[in-house]
C-alpha cells in the first residue's frame, strides 16, 4: 500500500534528480508553482492531500522521466538513504537571520529538499539565481554546501560578505589578509576580498549540474 509520505517523497526526489525544487518542478510542468508546497500537503484540519495523477503525468512529461523512474522513487528500498536538508534561495541567503556567525543554517524560513545522506549534518542547499555562475551553475540549479568541510585552493565555495553578498566562486588563493576568488562566468570579474570583510566561507560538495 502506498503512503502519503512515499508519494510526496517521490515528487521531491524527481524534482531533485532533475536539478529542480518542488516549486520549480510544478512550474516546469505547467502547474501553479505552489502546487507541491509542503504547506499544501495537508489541509488546515489535518487531512492529507495527495498529488493528482494528472499532475504526476505532467511532471513526468516535463522532465522526460519514465513511470518506472517515478515508481523507483516511491519504493522505500529503491533508492539510496536520504534525509531532508534545509534549502534557501541565494538572494534570501544574503539577508539576515538564516545563518549563525560560523555559516551554519539557523532560524526559520527555510524550505527542505531530499538528499542522499552526507557526512556533514549541518549541510544545506542553495538555489542558484541569475547567470553570474554560468556555465557551471544555471538559474534554478541546486548546490549543496557543507559548512563543516575544510576548504582548499581549487574548491568551489560559497562566501558571504559582511555587506550581505553571497558569492559562489572558485577559491583561488588565501593569505593572511585576503581571499582571492575566481569567477565561474568569464563575463564576470574575479574578486579579491579582505578577510575582515568576510562573514564565512563554505565548500560546495554537490551540484545538480
Amino acid at each position: 500500500m502506498l503512503t502519503h509520505t512515499q508519494v510526496w517523497t517521490a515528487i521531491d526526489t524527481l524534482a531533485e534528480r532533475h536539478g529542480l525544487t518542488a516549486s520549480a518542478l510544478a512550474k516546469k510542468a505547467g502547474l501553479d508553482p505552489t502546487t507541491f508546497n509542503k504547506s499544501k500537503r495537508k489541509t488546515a484540519d489535518g487531512r492529507l492531500r495527495w498529488p493528482s495523477t494528472e499532475s504526476v503525468a505532467k511532471c513526468l512529461a516535463a522532465t522526460g522521466a519514465t513511470i518506472e523512474e517515478f515508481v523507483k522513487y516511491i519504493s522505500p528500498n529503491g533508492d539510496e538513504p536520504r534525509r531532508a536538508i534545509p534549502l534557501i534561495g541565494m538572494a534570501q541567503a544574503g539577508t539576515g537571520g538564516y545563518f549563525d556567525d560560523g555559516g551554519f543554517p539557523t532560524g526559520t524560513g527555510w524550505d527542505e529538499i531530499g538528499f542522499p545522506a552526507v557526512g556533514d549534518e549541518h549541510a544545506y542547499a542553495l538555489e542558484i539565481a541569475g547567470d553570474s555562475m554560468m556555465p557551471l551553475y544555471r538559474d534554478g540549479d541546486i548546490v549543496v554546501v557543507s559548512p563543516s568541510s575544510a576548504t582548499r585552493r581549487g574548491d568551489r565555495v560559497v562566501v558571504k560578505t559582511k555587506k550581505g553578498e553571497v558569492l559562489a566562486k572558485e577559491l583561488k588563493r588565501v593569505t593572511g589578509k585576503i581571499i582571492e576568488l575566481k569567477s565561474l562566468n568569464p563575463e564576470y570579474p574575479d574578486r579579491t576580498v579582505e578577510l575582515e570583510n568576510i562573514d564565512w566561507m563554505s565548500r560546495i560538495v554537490w551540484s545538480s549540474q
